[in-house]
């Protein structure tokens, strides 16, 4: 069970390791939206960059992990956050990404003092590789978003929000494997309502409720090296049946967008990932009710080479 309780006993445990991130209160009107309340969560200023920091630590603090230490595979943000947690627990760390991973993802990576792997295109192929990993080395495999502890440690992330922004209708948050939004689904409960966000490039949840059951999909986009896994998690899908309203796609353009208008509004740094919840908005995906009060979660800012105006 994935559940509230667990995520508030997951919480108790690594609250110690991880940051409370801010957020911020605007009025839609600011980026030329319709009359809501926007809050913002801020995860990009979580250890690592991103919101992956909670997941990893779960693991390792929640896990009996053996003197062969840990391995991971990622698209790079989930690599990163392992590599951090391991490093301050004292524990080997071995992380696979695929070519695409992001240039500041990897260097992340190094700088944390974990064993690099760099091969194959896509998050599968890093996968495929940390699993024959496993085998050979006795290591515990930590999930980027198919494991219970990933699931428990997102999931405090909407419970930290929660405390920090009352009356919050709605929360807009970016799929990739479905760890992150399964684990704020399972917090809410239906209490709020829980809209997926996904790039039309790679639309795996979307896909996944279509059909009832998690399927192969493609994977491509701007994104693809935080929202690129190729089949949502087995864990979360009854999660997001129960209790994600929907889930909307937007474009890279509007990823884009997104990013640039985070940037020229508000100063924030986000990677293409993180901006697509808010695409979902600026794009009018997701339009909200007049007087909504919508949460949106910027999970993380590793990226570089985005031009921003000065």
């Amino acid at each position: 069970m994935i559940d509230r309780a667990r995520v508030e006993a997951t919480h108790a445990v690594i609250r110690p390791h991880v940051r409370v991130t801010p957020i911020v209160e605007v009025r839609g009107e600011d980026f030329g939206l319709p009359a809501a309340s926007l809050v913002f969560k801020l995860e990009q200023l979580q250890h690592s960059g991103s919101f992956k920091a909670r997941g990893a630590f779960a693991n390792l603090l929640l896990r009996q992990i053996p003197e062969a230490g840990v391995v991971a595979a990622s698209g790079g943000n989930h690599g990163a956050a392992v590599a951090y947690a391991a490093m301050r627990l004292g524990v080997r760390a071995r992380i696979f990404v695929p070519a695409i991973s992001s240039p500041a993802k990897i260097q992340r990576i190094r700088e944390y003092g974990a064993e690099l792997v760099v091969g194959g295109e896509r998050y599968a192929d890093a996968l495929a590789a940390s699993e024959l990993s496993v085998r050979e080395s006795g290591a515990v495999p930590v999930h980027a978003y198919d494991q219970e502890e990933t699931l428990l440690g997102q999931g405090t992330l909407a419970r930290e929000l929660l405390a920090q922004a009352s009356g919050l209708d709605t929360l807009l948050v970016a799929v990739g494997g479905g760890g992150l939004i399964g684990g704020i689904a399972a917090w809410c409960a239906g209490d709020v309502r829980v809209i997926g966000v996904e790039p039309d490039g790679a639309p795996t949840l979307f896909k996944a409720l279509a059909a009832g059951s998690p399927v192969d999909t493609e994977v491509g986009g701007i994104a693809a090296d935080s929202l690129g896994a190729r089949r949502a998690g087995t864990l979360m899908f009854p999660i997001a049946q129960a209790h994600v309203e929907r889930v909307v796609l937007v474009s890279d353009a509007d990823i884009r967008a997104a990013q640039q208008a985070l940037w020229r509004v508000l100063r924030i740094v986000a990677e293409p990932g993180a901006s697509a919840p808010f695409a979902a908005l600026l794009g009018g995906a997701y339009r909200p009710a007049p007087g909504e009060r919508v949460g949106v979660v910027v999970s993380g800012g590793n990226t570089v080479g985005v031009r921003f105006e000065a």
